[in-house]
């Protein structure tokens, strides 16, 4: 801002030399024929009267061509770029006058422009592929409740037949519940919704309750459970929504450990940290997954085989962020994955 008024002050100082100059110029010609006895009455006024407004009329010229070329003409067309993106074209870039880094007022205003258009650009693929991937999420479980719903309706049918169609069926009306559920969350979440409640709390109980949780899941799967949890690791923190965290790095280990795999629980600290990491013997990702493994609707099994909605790490993400926490995850391909979280610690009184 000191910059530009600087520079402003500048011209605007150099236009009024110049125009003081030229009247300065004038008036000596004026007084040395005066003194030479070369103008008569008024005469001379009138000449010099008439110098000072050609001379103006072609600096008023010259001033407007100036104008044209360096503020009319660009702005023109900045605002057919701008006109393109207001019809949805979000790939516009609008070129420079001089350069990026010219120092020039236009070119700063167009920089800030196309950084605003970039942004746009990032929001409307984002846009897109929410609608895209809660269309398909959406559309996969209401297919196959229409299709049992169809042959639920047929005469001949056993009972255990009937009950093995009903059971899909609230299947596909768990998944469709758990979807919504997490689209409701993670919009309150992002939109500041929710606020934290915090309190202060040993996070150890919290994690064996929460694994405790998916029991059932890792004795059908025959997944063996290693749990390595130091005790008295206190943290402040909203403790609802931390076993939003919990429950799905638990349910996706367990998910993507094959049957007679491991899951590992460890929680350690130092003076300044808590840290707890979950641990699977599963699948892994490639580094590719792992970068973007926490953005909605984000699927590192593109097949869809595995069931999911691609929102739980998204959900925990979030919630990391308002915890002033961190996340973060190694993985190898076929070896496994880790998901580390890190908490401000604080020390027992």
């Amino acid at each position: 801002m000191k910059k530009n008024l600087m520079r402003w002050f500048s011209r605007f100082g150099m236009g009024i030399a110049l125009f003081s100059f030229i009247v300065i110029v004038n008036f000596v010609l004026f007084f040395s024929y005066e003194q030479q006895g070369n103008f008569k009455g008024d005469y001379g006024t009138l000449i010099i009267i008439g110098n000072i407004v050609f001379l103006a009329v072609i600096f008023t010229i010259a001033d407007s061509v100036y104008h044209y070329v360096t503020v009319k003409k660009p702005m023109k067309r900045i605002q057919k770029e701008l006109d393109k993106v207001v019809a949805g074209d979000f790939s516009v870039r609008i070129d420079y006058i001089k350069g990026k880094d010219s120092g020039n007022e236009i070119d700063e205003v167009i920089t800030l422009l196309n950084d605003m258009i970039q942004e746009l650009s990032g929001v409307e693929t984002l846009r897109t592929d929410f609608i895209a991937n809660v269309s398909h999420e959406l559309k996969t479980p209401m297919a196959v409740m229409q299709n049992y719903g169809t042959l639920l309706q047929a005469n001949e049918m056993s009972d255990d037949t009937r009950i093995e169609y009903g059971r899909a069926i609230a299947e596909q009306t768990r998944r469709l519940s758990a979807l919504v559920t997490n689209i409701l969350k993670l919009n309150k979440l992002e939109n500041q919704q929710i606020y934290p409640n915090t309190e202060t709390y040993d996070i150890g109980e919290q994690l064996c309750e929460c694994m405790l949780e998916h029991e059932a899941v890792w004795e059908e799967k025959g997944i063996e459970i290693e749990a390595d949890m130091q005790e008295e690791l206190l943290v402040e923190a909203d403790k609802e929504l931390l076993s939003l965290v919990w429950n799905n790095l638990f349910s996706n280990a367990l998910k993507f450990t094959e049957k007679g795999g491991t899951v590992s629980l460890r929680s350690y600290g130092d003076e300044t940290f808590v840290y707890v990491e979950v641990k699977d013997t599963g699948c892994g990702m490639s580094p590719e997954t792992g970068a973007n493994i926490f953005k909605k609707f984000y699927q590192g099994d593109t097949s869809h085989s595995t069931k999911g909605n691609g929102l739980g790490l998204a959900l925990v993400k979030r919630v990391m962020d308002i915890c002033k926490g961190e996340i973060s995850v190694s993985s190898q391909l076929g070896k496994g994955s880790t998901f580390t979280v890190r908490l401000n610690r604080v020390k027992e009184e």
